[in-house]
């Protein structure tokens, strides 16, 4: 009787512990602020006392013609209303009730568009060029920041080129509201083959990419992956590609399939996706397979392995302007004298998937420095058109509508509607007649604050 009577009091002062715990940061915001300022509102341990957000603001943005990505068609003499973060109402002038005293953002004069995603990035530069952790951090932050004033609101953030999980720390600053950033679906260090046993005179880099040499071994870097805060896992299927003597493209196979299997299998059962970095040959068909989420890349895609991706209903992102810069053709002509060249494969294989009906294109960059500066991956929506035979709608909608999806998303982003957020941009012409117009983005606003304007009344 004793027992039970010291547990129920134990079991008494943990709850009080508990509550007390769970209270005090209410409890700090309540009494009387002694420091410097007005009393300030409290977030978690990492975050402590900051400014406290004004009180959501209605605002109405008023847009000469407006993109809706969900059918493809421009709209004329669009309203917008917003209230703080989100969308209250859109329709046409004179159809939306604007409360009297609302602040009015005139863009009359422009294209109004949902905010732009990005379905590949890398926020931090290589590691070994940036030599050490903080130059590393202050250099994503500027590359993230850069990205938003380019129109992308949000983005999928697919490896930290050797810098742990520091793309887990910024998605997370971003989303508390600490630093101005797209939305961020992240994938931290990625998961490579190791060929060879362990060496311990040179053990791996616990801040690259996780070596896995067995099923056990994939199995458990997918688990401390997702422990660590990663949304997606990263897999390389395929490496380096080469040409035989005759021309044809070889690629190198990494993982043999039970692990490439494991890993696919782990990450969904854990509830994540994979993205599959894929040339081509059987790392690709092994990707296929196995039900990666995304492939990425696909150089060496065939009909039939496009065939197979819609019905398993499986994405692909081209990363297009990344594989088709000179250097490709800098490196084909070093290796085969001038012989052969990989673009031309390329390019053939993204035709191929643009006319392949039911396939969910990904409008991703690669963006990652070098050799590819942050801030103009607009230009992929170029290339897409003007080298793959996109429409322009077809590739904006690829850019917001389906990677909006390919995130989990579509509920909240990718296209202008009443209660998702009111992530939007505007350029000066009409992007369905010129596509180059997203390269120009005038005017930025992700979750109703205005962080890019260069469209002010009077200067159209």
């Amino acid at each position: 009787m004793r027992f039970k009577c010291f547990l129920a009091a134990a079991f008494g002062l943990i709850t009080m512990i508990v509550s007390v715990q769970a209270r005090a940061p209410q409890e700090s915001r309540d009494r009387a602020w002694r420091g410097a300022g007005p009393q300030p509102c409290v977030g978690t341990p990492t975050v402590g006392y900051y400014k406290c957000p004004s009180a959501p603001e209605v605002v109405a943005l008023r847009a000469g013609r407006l993109f809706d990505s969900k059918t493809g068609r421009m709209l004329t003499k669009q309203l917008v209303l917003i209230q703080g973060d989100r969308i209250m109402d859109v329709g046409p002038e004179g159809q939306v009730k604007v409360p009297a005293g609302t602040r009015v953002i005139d863009l009359r004069q422009a294209t109004v568009l949902p905010g732009l995603i990005d379905a590949h990035t890398h926020m931090f530069n290589n590691r070994s060029q940036t030599k050490t952790a903080d130059n590393s951090m202050l250099i994503a932050l500027s590359n993230v920041q850069t990205n938003l004033l380019a129109g992308f609101t949000g983005a999928r953030d697919m490896s930290t080129h050797g810098n742990g999980y520091g793309d887990v720390l910024i998605r997370d600053a971003i989303n508390e509201g600490r630093v101005d950033g797209p939305r961020y679906q992240v994938a931290t260090l990625g998961i490579v083959w190791g060929a060879r046993p362990p060496n311990p005179a040179s053990p791996d880099d616990p801040l690259a990419s996780t070596v896995v040499r067995s099923v056990e071994d994939a199995r458990r870097a997918v688990q401390a992956q997702v422990k660590g805060g990663a949304d997606w896992i990263k897999l390389y299927p395929a490496g380096a590609y080469s040409f035989t003597p005759e021309g044809e493209a070889k690629y190198v196979v990494t993982y043999p399939m039970p692990v490439m299997q494991a890993l696919i299998d782990e990450t969904h059962h854990l509830g994540r996706k994979a993205g599959c970095h894929v040339y081509g040959g059987e790392g690709l068909q092994n990707a296929i397979d196995a039900g990666c989420d995304t492939i990425e890349h696909g150089f060496g895609l065939t009909q039939a392995q496009l065939n197979t991706m819609v019905q398993k209903g499986l994405y692909y992102d081209p990363t297009f302007v990344r594989y088709t810069i000179p250097a490709m053709d800098d490196n084909d002509a070093k290796n085969t004298g001038g012989k052969y060249r990989i673009i031309p494969i390329f390019e053939k294989a993204v035709r191929m998937a643009v006319a392949t009906k039911g396939l969910k294109i990904l409008v991703g960059s690669g963006v990652d420095s070098d050799p590819f500066p942050h801030g103009i991956q607009a230009n992929e929506f170029e290339w897409l058109v003007k080298r793959a035979g996109m429409t322009p709608a077809a590739a904006i909608q690829a850019g917001t509508m389906n990677n909006a999806e390919m995130l989990g998303w579509q509920d909240r982003i990718g296209s202008i509607d009443k209660g998702k957020f009111a992530d939007m941009i505007a350029v000066s012409g009409d992007p369905l007649t010129d596509i180059t117009e997203l390269q120009r983005v005038k005017f930025v606003m992700k979750g109703g604050k205005v962080v890019k304007n260069e469209v002010a009344a009077g200067n159209h």
